[in-house]
């Protein structure tokens, strides 16, 4: 079946657009004129910028300056958008304009005209909601989506990924202390070290975790406030004084959020040092989960033929050539979105550094990488947690035996025979292929009552 398709009129002339789409013109010229990856504004923007328009118009019809009947309607077709009713509306790519004024026309044009059929009215004819005159009434894409954005951050952080990492903790610490008593061979630059506990590196890992969850939460405070009220350059200019405050005050009693006017306008528009912070952080907690997954592969590996001290959950076959093989599936992906996680903040560390003069043109492709980063996150930290941490266990006879089969049992007889006879002894043992037990008694260098209490790994740890 043909698609119908009906024309506009905007200020640059004509433009077909589907006859049913509540999108317009100048979303269609958007989309036409910038398809360049396919991928579209994420919705949880789309989402904030409608939470903004549907919330505004509610203060502007209180404010006297919007009809109450255009803003109800307004209002219920924002509710419909956050909803998810109309996502196919949105069709606006990510690399658009830099303002993201795109996407703010396309918001707007879907409201209006959803808010003209709730009125009774055609689609396409902008009465009586019109999408810049109604709609967008007291707001500017420069102020609307640098709101959004840090309205949509600050809750899949909150509300995705600090509970996933939480989880992560959890699990972490739970096996710290099963594994509290489980011995163990610790290593620096990959070579044999003094002894640890399984659960000494378990808390280590726990506690990275949770200084992430820290930094993260700490990031909160900036992203709370929104350059609202701004308009195009941060004057406030066409919009009501009373405007911002009380659309502000709405957005943070609908999201339960303490949403809160930016001290300085200038500052939260024409930069994004907020959304960069945000990023940072992400950045280091993807560096923390990359060190844990790659602990946990190596201490894993084999499993008879690497270091073998810790099983993981059986998940899946690892070859298609080679019958039994299992690979550490969950830790590989978790390495590979720490690498994006890690690729996406340089991405938002430019656009930070490009908020030119009164306005930052790198919004969309900064708002699409803070929050692919967010939601890579949040899954990768859950499946750690539930598909792999819980379910290991350790070897306790393969880290007894590496134990006490390592040079660096040497280290305590240090202070009792000296450095230099010590490393003697280190070299003896790797030569011979003995253990500095065995060399010890041998030689009778020590009384084997005083040999068992220095090489008591429990007294090393």
């Amino acid at each position: 079946m043909e698609m119908e398709y009906r024309t506009e009129k905007d200020s640059m002339g004509e433009v077909r657009v589907p006859a049913k789409a509540y999108y317009g013109g100048q979303s269609q010229r958007a989309a036409e004129n910038l398809p360049v990856s396919g991928e579209r504004m994420p919705l949880p923007v789309v989402y904030a910028v409608a939470l903004i328009k549907g919330l505004a118009a509610e203060v502007n019809a209180g404010l006297g300056i919007l009809p109450a009947p255009a803003a109800e309607a307004v209002s219920r077709a924002a509710r419909e958008v956050v909803e998810g009713r109309h996502d196919d509306q949105f069709i606006v790519g990510v690399f658009q304009t830099g303002s993201g004024t795109s996407t703010n026309m396309n918001v707007n044009e879907v409201l209006a005209n959803r808010a003209n059929e709730l009125l009774g009215k055609p689609l396409g004819g902008n009465d009586p909601v019109h999408p810049n005159d109604h709609v967008n009434r007291c707001q500017s894409s420069n102020d609307v989506i640098p709101s959004a954005i840090r309205i949509a951050a600050r809750r899949i952080l909150s509300e995705r990924l600090v509970p996933a990492l939480e989880g992560l903790r959890d699990a972490l610490d739970a096996k710290a202390a099963e594994f509290s008593d489980v011995l163990k061979i610790g290593r620096t630059h990959l070579q044999d070290a003094v002894p640890v506990t399984l659960g000494q590196e378990f808390s280590g890992y726990a506690c990275q975790v949770g200084h992430g969850i820290r930094r993260i939460r700490g990031v909160f405070p900036e992203l709370e406030e929104l350059p609202l009220g701004g308009t195009a350059v941060g004057t406030g200019l066409n919009a009501h004084p009373e405007f911002a405050l009380r659309t502000i005050a709405e957005i943070g009693r609908s999201t339960g959020i303490p949403f809160r006017a930016a001290k300085n306008r200038f500052a939260e528009m024409g930069g994004q040092d907020p959304l960069v912070a945000a990023s940072g952080a992400m950045k280091g907690v993807a560096a923390s989960l990359m060190k844990i997954a790659n602990d946990l592969r190596l201490m894993s590996s084999g499993p008879r033929c690497g270091i073998g001290e810790i099983g993981l959950p059986s998940l899946q076959p690892g070859s298609s050539i080679m019958p039994g093989k299992e690979n550490p599936v969950v830790l590989e992906a978790a390495i590979q979105v720490a690498a994006q996680v890690i690729g996406n903040d340089v991405v938002v560390t430019l656009g930070g550094s490009l908020g030119i003069l009164e306005l930052n043109v790198m919004l969309p492709v900064m708002a699409r990488n803070l929050l692919e980063s967010a939601a890579l996150l949040s899954s990768s930290a859950s499946l750690m947690a539930g598909k792999c941490v819980k379910g290991i266990a350790p070897d306790r006879k393969r880290c007894a035996e590496l134990v006490e089969r390592s040079l660096a049992m040497v280290t305590p007889l240090a202070v009792r025979i000296g450095y230099d006879r010590a490393a003697e002894l280190a070299h003896e043992a790797y030569r011979t292929g003995k253990t500095i037990r065995e060399l010890l008694s041998e030689k009778e260098i020590l009384p084997a009552d005083e040999i068992a209490k220095l090489l008591d790994p429990q007294t090393m740890i």
